[in-house]
């Protein structure tokens, strides 16, 4: 789940996690991880939003873990779910999925006292052939950018830089969301530092081992400018042009990082991006 951005970076209020810690928190990304799996085979024509959201509910309650955003700041489900030109914090309910629909899932779980935070985007099958590909350019390109952002930490680097990352993969293609961004996980799914999806001037603080951080790129096909409707959750594009979001929560060590909320902790993704991948032990 994106936080909302007040352009500060919380140098001085940013929780380093031990290794105990960071293993704790990868327990809770692989049900995130699980979570997500779920939904994805669910997704099909027919089904109503709240279908996803139940399952993901039972996924995460069967391991033992709760819902992060159940009942956060009142929001009132499990998933967000964004369709079309919805970005982000769509609301599940009796909207049903139709071919060619771009559908955006975000999920959080905690498990033992710690968050993880994790976000894909994917076309429904079927549709207009010509929308699909535009789409999945879309989707493409996001994901893309959030590896080269999660690339970029690393220990005496800054913060600043995961932003710089995804600014240049996107290369203009697409408008990069600035009213929402990352943010720092741990004890509480949104805390310090804010992790920015564009590049600023003010490069952040230091990247030091211990940091856990959730990197999450929006991109939009058209405008940035966006405006949230009358449930003051889900966020629109004004022009109606369609949104993509994908998310992984991330930790830096001394040798490298792990994608907490990916099965093989990014390996895959970051080898071809040059990044020092270390399993946790």
């Amino acid at each position: 789940m994106s936080e909302a951005t007040t352009a500060v970076f919380g140098r001085d209020r940013i929780q380093y996690k031990t290794h105990e810690q960071i293993l704790a928190m990868r327990r809770a990304g692989l049900v995130v991880a699980n979570a997500l799996d779920a939904v994805r085979e669910a997704v099909k024509p027919g089904v109503t939003t709240a279908d996803l959201d139940e399952v993901a509910d039972r996924t995460i309650r069967a391991a033992g873990a709760i819902p992060s955003f159940k009942g956060y700041y009142g929001f009132p489900a499990s998933l967000c779910v964004s369709v079309n030109a919805e970005v982000v914090h769509g609301i599940p309910g009796k909207a049903v999925i139709s071919e060619g629909d771009l559908v955006s899932i975000d999920c959080g779980a905690i498990l033992d006292g710690w968050h993880g935070d994790s976000a894909f985007s994917m076309v429904v099958p079927g549709g207009d052939s010509v929308r699909a590909v535009e789409d999945q350019a879309l989707i493409d390109t996001t994901e893309a950018a959030m590896w080269s952002g999660i690339a970029a930490l690393k220990v005496g680097g800054r913060l600043g830089d995961v932003g710089a990352a995804i600014e240049d993969r996107v290369g203009g293609r697409f408008g990069i969301l600035e009213d929402y961004v990352g943010h720092g996980i741990g004890t509480e799914m949104h805390m310090a530092p804010e992790v920015l999806n564009y590049r600023t001037r003010d490069r952040g603080p230091k990247v030091r081992a211990g940091l856990c951080v959730a990197v999450e790129p929006m991109l939009v096909a058209g405008s940035i400018e966006t405006t949230v409707l009358g449930d003051d959750w889900t966020v629109v594009t004004n022009d109606g042009k369609r949104a993509a979001h994908w998310e992984h929560t991330v930790a830096v060590t001394e040798d490298g990082v792990w994608v907490l909320t990916a099965r093989d902790g990014g390996q895959a993704a970051l080898a071809a991006l040059g990044a020092t991948v270390t399993p946790l032990a």
